[in-house]
């Protein structure tokens, strides 16, 4: 059932929430009415409670852009004041970092993360799992970032995952398991004894660590998932 608000009680919400948000913003009548483009005596109008009109929508537009506000939280239509584009900003970030485990941001997410279960799918076999030869051979050619410096981030993680913290989930396509063991596409010209090296040590690391830590298979052509880690309930990562 829809509940209708009074057009008294909507005219003294919107009233209040303006003189609110002109408060906040430290703009005074004869400047909000210039944003607006109407009359200070438009303005005095509307924050003095003389009478239960309400402004027409262009107006309430004009007041929430000059304020900042979204129309809707003028109009008590939501509790939140902030448009829908400053949310979605405040949400969502973009963070540029060479693709190296060796990111410091990285590390720092996994630690504000302690104690919640942390889903990860990697661009490629995950890092936390590869020997150090592996990491060598893979970082070897990054610009900006050594190999010493990944392998030193991801014996960071391991230390950080064996004290217990989180549980870790991680998932990654057959195909990547399938292409590293044949040294096909990304993994060309990968030595067969560091392959098996390091197919020895993930079942090492997998068996030293079940069931806090778990490994998924899936069949890429049936279920596609961009490289991406959660944080709980904190954070979602999606590397691009």
């Amino acid at each position: 059932m829809i509940t209708k608000t009074d057009k008294r009680d909507r005219s003294t919400l919107f009233r209040n929430r303006l003189a609110k948000a002109a408060e906040l913003k430290s703009i005074n009548q004869s400047e909000l009415a210039r944003a607006v483009g109407v009359d200070r005596s438009t303005i005095s109008q509307l924050l003095s409670g003389r009478d239960a009109r309400l402004p027409n929508a262009q107006v309430v537009a004009e007041c929430a852009s000059a304020l900042g506000v979204s129309a809707d939280w003028l109009l008590g239509l939501t509790d939140r004041p902030e448009r829908p584009g400053d949310v979605l900003n405040a949400t969502l970030a973009v963070t540029e970092a060479a693709r190296s485990s060796a990111d410091q941001q990285i590390t720092e997410w996994h630690r504000e993360a302690a104690g919640y279960k942390i889903r990860h799918v990697p661009a490629t076999l995950p890092d936390i799992l590869k020997t150090r030869d592996m990491l060598r051979w893979e970082y070897g050619p990054q610009m900006g970032r050594t190999s010493d410096q990944a392998i030193g981030a991801t014996d960071d993680q391991l230390d950080w995952f064996e004290q217990r913290e989180s549980d870790y989930e991680i998932a990654f396509p057959l195909y990547e398991l399938e292409s590293f063991a044949r040294a096909e596409g990304y993994y060309k010209g990968l030595p067969v004894d560091l392959r098996l090296a390091q197919i020895d040590h993930i079942l090492t690391i997998y068996e030293a660590h079940f069931p806090s830590m778990r490994l998924s298979l899936f069949d890429a052509r049936q279920v596609f998932c961009a490289p991406v880690t959660v944080f709980g309930p904190l954070l979602a990562v999606v590397y691009l």
